[in-house]
This record gives structure tokens, C-alpha cells and sequence, in this order.
């Protein structure tokens, strides 16, 4: 089956929200439990730091927080009524 690699890592993106944790005016950091190869295209796309590292974690840009709360409350948030 062919995926769409861009909804996938909108998806993964918007689940960093779960682990996020010491934010800053330089971003936050995220837990990197997700597949390398999505963590590569993030990087790709400006929204984490080098997922490549010894660290248990990983830098979510300023641009990354933004992007990944819009995309948490787009995916997950309940609906009214």
C-alpha cells in the first residue's frame, strides 16, 4: 500500500504534544519514541532538531510548537455538540 508520508508526519508532529516538556523562547524538547524515518522528514521540514543524537529526546523548534499544537487540537480535539 502507498501512504501518504505527509499526513503521517503531520500525525507524528501533532503526538509530540503528548511528550513535550521544558519549553522555552527556543522551543521545547519531545520525547523521540516515533519511526526514524518520520523524525528525518521533520527535521527535513524545520519542526525538530537532530533527531540523530545520544539524547532521549529531541528539540521541537518555535515553529515546531506552533505546528504541533495547531495540528494536536486539528486531529484529536472533541467536537461541540
Amino acid at each position: 500500500m502507498d501512504y501518504d508520508g505527509d499526513k503521517i508526519d503531520d500525525v507524528v508532529l501533532a503526538l509530540l504534544a503528548l511528550t513535550m516538556h521544558s519549553e522555552s523562547e527556543f522551543g521545547s524538547r519531545a520525547w523521540k519514541c516515533h519511526a526514524w524515518a518520520v523524525l528525518d522528514r521533520l527535521h527535513g521540514k524545520g519542526f525538530i532538531g537532530d533527531p540523530r543524537s545520544k539524547a532521549k529526546s529531541v528539540i521541537v523548534t518555535p515553529e515546531g510548537v506552533t505546528r504541533v499544537r495547531e495540528l494536536f487540537d486539528q486531529l484529536f480535539a472533541r467536537g461541540s455538540g
